[in-house]
């Protein structure tokens, strides 16, 4: 891994060096003899006006290699300073999905001038309708289809005229006139069929698909569930539209990951980094934290009702932080593993409340553990037990909270069709370190005289 980094940094220094020198032969033919995904790291590398130079340069097929690698606003922002006529044979040249998401990216204007000029058009158009993160967006025209009373011979000789260059090679799809669904082969089947048997013999009628309005995230689901290298996408008369590669899958499941990461981390916006402009930057980041700061103030408010209680034992403020700080620990435990199964749909309607008990009864255990631990500590450390069975108690208290609100907030809302992942840590972190604050004074009201017995004058 790091030789290869370090290949693509001396590559990056001589691409740039040659494009300086104005030996743009040598420049164009470095980059064409690499591989697409190493291409793009290097593209990114330079700087606007190098690449700018470096696309007209390259031919057509390496352009639309490089463009199917790099992120959606990389292409996008590389195809606005291509001629119209030069675009529409990139888009010709490109996997029809990422075509059709270019084109879906680009000024209204310019993309039907693109589309008005493209040979290929009609493998791009029926997949415009669909949003980049369904099925449907996901989905490439890019395969192969027969029809039921195709011979294994003939199927076979099409398949040595034509060549086929495209991701889903191992499965052949069969389709009726109305170009239907009926069935699936692979070529496994195919070459071990007598010549003269139909693909309606041979193929598989157990057709698992998925369809085109569908969440990216759900087709990632059937695939994995299912052990497949394609899916096939279909509109609702069961049509075939398209169909959905294992790399394409692998991205999406790459772009849910980070999803969900981000909105765990309080971040709307997956698709800003350390790279991104300040503008963008501030608005993933910024909603979510002026949310946690009412959530924060909240808290203080919780805290401020307590007031009096805190002057006449100022030892209680020193450990309020302990519970507070433990319960959104063990709350965050319970968010991960609920965003994880909902988002891998481990979790069935029926399951809920049997999770959330087992969810408490975890929760009380810990509790227990750690409560006890800590409370004996601080009894022995500040010579207070009741102080030390206040903070146990609270512990104890507030960790079942943490569990109950950790494993229902998430769960209610995917009832509610919203990202579990999103809104998850801020309910639950305002709600333990209001109650965690709440559950801990109010004990220490409770054994306030037993607490100062133990505190020196």
């Amino acid at each position: 891994m790091t030789d290869n980094i370090d290949q693509n940094e001396s590559l990056t220094e001589a691409i740039q060096e040659a494009l300086e020198d104005e030996r743009f032969a040598e420049a164009s033919a470095t980059f064409s003899e690499l591989h697409p995904a190493d291409q793009a790291e290097i593209f990114n590398a330079l700087e606007d006006e190098q690449q700018d130079v470096l696309l007209e340069l390259l031919d057509i097929s390496t352009t639309a290699d490089l463009f199917d690698e790099l992120e959606d606003d990389e292409t996008l922002e590389a195809a606005e300073n291509l001629s119209t006529e030069r675009l529409a044979d990139v888009l010709d040249e490109m996997d029809p999905d990422e075509a059709a998401d270019l084109l879906g990216d680009l000024p209204p204007q310019i993309a039907e001038e693109a589309l008005a000029q493209m040979d290929e058009a009609e493998d791009v158009l029926p997949l415009l309708g669909y949003a980049d993160k369904t099925a449907g967006g996901r989905a490439t025209t890019d395969y192969i289809a027969m029809r039921p009373y195709t011979t294994a011979q003939q199927a076979i000789q099409f398949l040595r005229e034509v060549a086929p260059e495209n991701d889903v090679p191992y499965y052949l799809f069969v389709i009726d006139r109305q170009k239907r669904l009926v069935g699936v082969s692979g070529l496994r089947e195919l070459v071990i069929a007598k010549p003269d048997a139909t693909m309606q013999e041979i193929m598989d009628t157990d057709v698992v698909s998925v369809s085109a309005n569908a969440d990216q995230e759900e087709a990632a689901r059937i695939m994995r569930r299912y052990d497949l290298s394609a899916l096939p996408v279909v509109d609702a008369d069961n049509r075939l539209l398209g169909v959905i590669s294992h790399d394409d899958i692998l991205d999406v499941i790459a772009d849910e990951a980070t999803e969900d990461i981000y909105a765990l981390s309080q971040v709307s916006d997956a698709d800003i980094d350390p790279n991104s402009t300040i503008g963008q930057q501030i608005r993933g980041r910024l909603p979510w934290l002026i949310v946690n700061s009412f959530a924060s103030l909240f808290a203080a408010w919780v805290i401020s009702n307590f007031g009096e209680l805190i002057t006449q034992v100022a030892l209680l403020a020193f450990f309020q932080s302990v519970v507070a700080g433990l319960g959104g620990s063990s709350a965050g435990q319970d968010v991960a593993m609920m965003v994880r199964a909902l988002a891998l749909d481990k979790v069935s309607k029926g399951q809920a409340r049997r999770i959330l008990i087992r969810q408490v009864l975890v929760g009380f255990l810990q509790g227990s553990a750690i409560g006890l631990l800590v409370g004996i500590g601080i009894g022995l450390w500040q010579q207070n037990p009741f102080l030390g069975l206040v903070v146990g108690l609270a512990l104890i208290f507030n960790m079942l909270v943490a569990a109950t609100v950790g494993t229902l907030v998430p769960l209610v809302l995917h009832a509610l069709k919203k990202d579990p992942a999103l809104a998850s840590s801020v309910l639950v972190t305002a709600t333990t370190d209001a109650m965690g604050f709440m559950i801990y004074l109010s004990l220490a009201s409770i054994f306030l005289a037993r607490i100062q017995q133990y505190i020196p004058i």
